[in-house]
């Protein structure tokens, strides 16, 4: 099942109006694992000597004024597997307020000059998307933060894909039974997954993202954009949607498709462009069945959702909430028989 009948789908997309009133900025919380982590202390080898030994080399502590590049495998996202890459460059000095030889001084407590990218994909190795982070680690929250920011102040500064435009917070807590492994330059990183230490080096890294664009129901006069994918016909109160049943909605906001249109141009009926991004439809806070989440022939950001309602969903009024990428829109309200 993919595409609704041309007929009725085009006269009810004309219907869909925008959202209306101002809407203060949405945000959404994703929990990330890492998974063999290791962070390369840099100035233990020569230049000709880096990278050489394959061998699983000790713990060494970061020299004062010393810097290192960590690695890690990105293995899920709020529970749900990927794939993908972390890459750090770090310093390894941290700034205090208290006088301790060797140790920079200055008021704010916090370790300057760290970059992070993360590059996510689908488990079939469809890029998703990179997301660039800046900033301090160690410290304090920033002023402002949600409660999953307990600490460091690194700033998302953009992304690509279905992050494009993204910013945001970012905290890499360590796995305090298996912690980031933490050896020298010396060692060859092609091993990094053979050494890793029993338990996977594992790190929780927690991005608090205001997404660009976010993913949207579309409304229409009648109420939001969901019709019954038997026969077409829209989900009121007076023909309530069914538990189980299969509707369709119709969408704004769902990021870059495959295999993919240039901005602003529409979607072709020929390929069917698929939405690149992991797309979840929440009915009450369940995620129905996704069967097909893709760009609508002719639709500049508009798309359609073909999806599963829960069973079990509770008649009266559900709320409905979509997510692209694991970014959140408004929730919008439907009947249930």
């Amino acid at each position: 099942m993919k595409l609704l009948p041309t007929i009725a789908v085009p006269a009810l997309l004309a219907t869909c109006l925008p959202r209306a009133g101002a809407q203060a900025p949405t945000y959404s919380i994703l929990h990330v694992e890492f998974v063999n982590a290791t962070l390369y202390s840099r100035g233990y080898c020569s230049i000709s000597d880096r990278g050489k030994d394959s061998t699983k080399l000790p713990t060494v502590p970061g020299p004062p004024f010393g810097t290192a590049i960590g690695l890690a495998d990105i293995v899920s996202v709020n529970g749900q597997p990927v794939k993908g890459t972390a890459i750090a460059n770090l310093y390894l000095g941290t700034v205090s307020p208290n006088m301790t030889p060797g140790t920079p001084i200055g008021d704010f407590q916090m370790i300057p000059a760290e970059s992070w990218d993360l590059g996510l994909m689908n488990l079939d190795g469809t890029v998703i998307g990179t997301l660039h982070i800046d900033g301090a680690g160690s410290g304090p929250p920033p002023p402002g933060a949600p409660k999953e920011i307990t600490a460091a102040s690194w700033t998302v500064t953009g992304g690509t894909g279905a992050f494009f435009g993204a910013r945001g917070y970012f905290q890499a807590p360590q796995d305090s039974v298996s912690p980031e492994r933490r050896t020298t330059d010396c060692e060859d990183p092609a091993y990094r997954r053979v050494n890793a230490d029993p338990g996977g080096n594992k790190r929780h890294p927690v991005l608090f993202l205001v997404p660009l664009a976010q993913p949207q129901v579309l409304t229409t006069l009648n109420g939001p954009a969901v019709v019954h994918a038997s026969d077409n016909t829209p989900v009121t109160p007076g023909r309530p949607a069914k538990a189980g049943e299969i509707l369709s909605l119709f969408a704004s906001g769902l990021g870059p498709t495959k295999p993919g249109v240039d901005p602003g141009q529409p979607f072709p009926a020929d390929p069917l462009q698929l939405v690149n991004s992991p797309v979840q439809v929440l009915v009450n806070g369940n995620a129905g069945e996704v069967l097909y989440a893709g760009g609508y022939p002719g639709a500049v950001d508009g798309y359609q959702v073909n999806f599963r309602l829960p069973d079990g969903t509770t008649p009266g009024q559900a709320a409905l909430q979509l997510t692209s990428a694991w970014i959140a829109g408004p929730a919008v309200n439907i009947p249930v028989q």
